[in-house]
Protein backbone atom coordinates (compact mmCIF):
# COMPACT_ATOMS: atom_id res chain seq x y z
CA UNK A 1 0.00 0.00 0.00
CA UNK A 2 1.44 3.09 -0.53
CA UNK A 3 -0.34 4.65 2.39
CA UNK A 4 2.54 3.08 4.41
CA UNK A 5 5.14 3.10 2.03
CA UNK A 6 8.46 5.33 1.85
CA UNK A 7 6.79 7.01 -1.14
CA UNK A 8 3.82 7.71 0.80
CA UNK A 9 5.62 10.04 3.61
CA UNK A 10 7.24 12.51 1.03
CA UNK A 11 10.30 10.99 2.59
CA UNK A 12 12.39 8.18 2.64
CA UNK A 13 10.79 7.00 5.86
CA UNK A 14 7.49 4.99 5.77
CA UNK A 15 4.72 5.54 7.48
CA UNK A 16 4.85 2.61 10.33
CA UNK A 17 8.20 3.78 10.81
CA UNK A 18 7.52 7.64 11.21
CA UNK A 19 4.16 6.86 13.82
CA UNK A 20 6.52 4.75 16.13
CA UNK A 21 9.38 7.38 16.08
CA UNK A 22 6.58 9.72 16.61
CA UNK A 23 4.94 7.80 19.44
CA UNK A 24 8.49 7.15 20.93
CA UNK A 25 9.72 10.82 20.58
CA UNK A 26 6.17 12.16 21.98
CA UNK A 27 6.79 9.94 25.62
CA UNK A 28 10.49 11.65 25.55
CA UNK A 29 9.35 14.58 25.18
CA UNK A 30 6.47 14.62 27.75
CA UNK A 31 9.36 12.84 30.04
CA UNK A 32 11.14 15.68 29.21
CA UNK A 33 7.99 18.23 30.16
CA UNK A 34 8.32 16.66 33.66
CA UNK A 35 11.63 19.11 34.84
CA UNK A 36 10.03 22.72 33.75
CA UNK A 37 6.36 21.77 34.88
CA UNK A 38 7.84 20.88 38.22
CA UNK A 39 10.20 24.00 38.66
CA UNK A 40 7.21 26.48 37.69
CA UNK A 41 5.21 27.99 40.72
CA UNK A 42 1.98 25.87 39.60
CA UNK A 43 3.89 22.62 39.63
CA UNK A 44 1.66 19.91 37.90
CA UNK A 45 -1.52 22.02 38.00
CA UNK A 46 -1.94 21.91 34.16
CA UNK A 47 -1.57 18.12 33.62
CA UNK A 48 -3.48 17.74 36.81
CA UNK A 49 -6.06 19.76 35.61
CA UNK A 50 -6.25 17.82 32.49
CA UNK A 51 -6.25 14.73 34.18
CA UNK A 52 -9.14 15.60 36.53
CA UNK A 53 -11.49 16.44 33.47
CA UNK A 54 -10.19 13.25 31.40
CA UNK A 55 -10.98 11.30 34.79
CA UNK A 56 -14.33 13.45 35.92
CA UNK A 57 -12.83 14.07 38.74
CA UNK A 58 -11.78 17.24 41.11
CA UNK A 59 -8.19 18.86 40.76
CA UNK A 60 -7.72 18.28 44.76
CA UNK A 61 -8.78 14.77 44.37
CA UNK A 62 -6.21 13.88 41.21
CA UNK A 63 -2.81 11.97 42.54
CA UNK A 64 0.38 12.76 40.91
CA UNK A 65 0.41 8.85 39.69
CA UNK A 66 -2.11 9.04 37.99
CA UNK A 67 -1.98 12.31 36.72
CA UNK A 68 2.10 11.53 35.88
CA UNK A 69 0.50 8.23 33.75
CA UNK A 70 -2.43 10.46 32.24
CA UNK A 71 0.30 13.02 30.97
CA UNK A 72 3.03 10.63 29.43
CA UNK A 73 -0.02 8.55 27.58
CA UNK A 74 -0.76 12.23 26.22
CA UNK A 75 2.61 12.80 25.13
CA UNK A 76 2.77 9.36 23.43
CA UNK A 77 -0.81 10.25 21.52
CA UNK A 78 0.49 13.66 21.00
CA UNK A 79 4.04 12.08 18.83
CA UNK A 80 1.14 9.88 16.57
CA UNK A 81 -0.56 12.66 15.68
CA UNK A 82 2.74 14.41 14.53
CA UNK A 83 3.94 11.25 12.88
CA UNK A 84 0.40 11.56 11.32
CA UNK A 85 0.45 15.52 9.66
CA UNK A 86 3.68 14.50 8.80
CA UNK A 87 2.34 11.89 6.57
CA UNK A 88 -0.28 13.80 5.18
CA UNK A 89 1.27 16.76 4.24
CA UNK A 90 4.62 15.20 3.67
CA UNK A 91 2.12 12.64 0.50
CA UNK A 92 0.86 16.36 -0.58
CA UNK A 93 4.40 18.48 0.15
CA UNK A 94 7.04 17.53 -2.36
CA UNK A 95 10.51 17.20 -0.04
CA UNK A 96 12.10 20.58 -1.27
CA UNK A 97 14.57 20.64 1.35
CA UNK A 98 15.09 16.77 2.99
CA UNK A 99 16.46 16.82 5.89
CA UNK A 100 17.82 13.16 7.40
CA UNK A 101 15.04 11.30 5.29
CA UNK A 102 12.26 14.10 6.29
CA UNK A 103 10.33 16.50 4.33
CA UNK A 104 11.40 18.90 6.06
CA UNK A 105 8.35 21.13 5.20
CA UNK A 106 5.91 18.58 6.72
CA UNK A 107 8.34 18.11 9.95
CA UNK A 108 7.80 21.69 10.69
CA UNK A 109 4.22 22.17 9.86
CA UNK A 110 3.57 18.65 11.83
CA UNK A 111 5.75 20.58 15.49
CA UNK A 112 4.38 24.16 14.76
CA UNK A 113 0.55 22.25 14.40
CA UNK A 114 0.89 19.88 17.45
CA UNK A 115 2.62 22.96 19.93
CA UNK A 116 -0.65 24.95 18.95
CA UNK A 117 -2.98 22.06 19.69
CA UNK A 118 -1.33 21.24 22.90
CA UNK A 119 -1.50 24.98 23.81
CA UNK A 120 -4.56 26.22 22.75
CA UNK A 121 -6.49 22.98 23.48
CA UNK A 122 -5.49 23.25 27.35
CA UNK A 123 -5.50 27.29 27.36
CA UNK A 124 -9.25 27.17 25.67
CA UNK A 125 -10.97 23.89 26.31
CA UNK A 126 -9.16 22.37 29.61
CA UNK A 127 -8.58 25.12 31.66
CA UNK A 128 -11.91 27.30 31.43
CA UNK A 129 -14.00 23.31 32.07
CA UNK A 130 -11.75 23.05 35.30
CA UNK A 131 -12.93 26.76 36.62
CA UNK A 132 -12.76 26.87 40.46
CA UNK A 133 -9.88 28.74 41.80
CA UNK A 134 -7.35 28.26 39.84
CA UNK A 135 -9.25 29.33 36.51
CA UNK A 136 -10.60 32.54 38.43
CA UNK A 137 -7.40 33.68 40.08
CA UNK A 138 -4.42 31.80 37.81
CA UNK A 139 -5.49 31.06 34.55
CA UNK A 140 -2.84 33.64 32.91
CA UNK A 141 -0.30 31.82 35.30
CA UNK A 142 -1.28 28.63 34.39
CA UNK A 143 -1.58 28.89 30.55
CA UNK A 144 1.77 30.94 30.16
CA UNK A 145 3.28 27.75 32.28
CA UNK A 146 1.48 25.29 30.19
CA UNK A 147 2.94 27.82 26.79
CA UNK A 148 6.43 27.11 28.25
CA UNK A 149 5.79 23.47 28.58
CA UNK A 150 4.37 23.05 24.97
CA UNK A 151 7.38 24.70 24.02
CA UNK A 152 9.41 22.30 25.45
CA UNK A 153 7.19 19.45 24.02
CA UNK A 154 8.19 20.68 20.47
CA UNK A 155 11.54 21.54 20.87
CA UNK A 156 11.82 18.35 21.39
CA UNK A 157 10.10 17.29 18.68
CA UNK A 158 11.78 19.60 16.36
CA UNK A 159 15.07 17.79 17.18
CA UNK A 160 14.61 14.67 18.48
CA UNK A 161 12.58 13.02 15.30
CA UNK A 162 15.45 13.82 13.16
CA UNK A 163 17.70 12.47 15.41
CA UNK A 164 15.82 8.91 16.09
CA UNK A 165 14.85 8.73 12.33
CA UNK A 166 18.94 9.30 11.75
CA UNK A 167 20.34 7.10 13.83
CA UNK A 168 17.93 4.15 12.86
CA UNK A 169 19.28 2.13 9.86
CA UNK A 170 17.04 1.48 6.40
Amino acid sequence: MVWFSAAGTGSSVSALLLLAVGAVTGLVAALLMDWPMSRQPDGFVPASIATAIVTRQSVDAVRLPETMVLHHLAGVLTGLIYAVLVVVVGAVVPPVVPAVGLNLLAHLFGVLVVVGFIYTFFAHFVLPRAGGQTYEERATAVRGQWLRSALVFGATMLVGVPLLVGAIPR
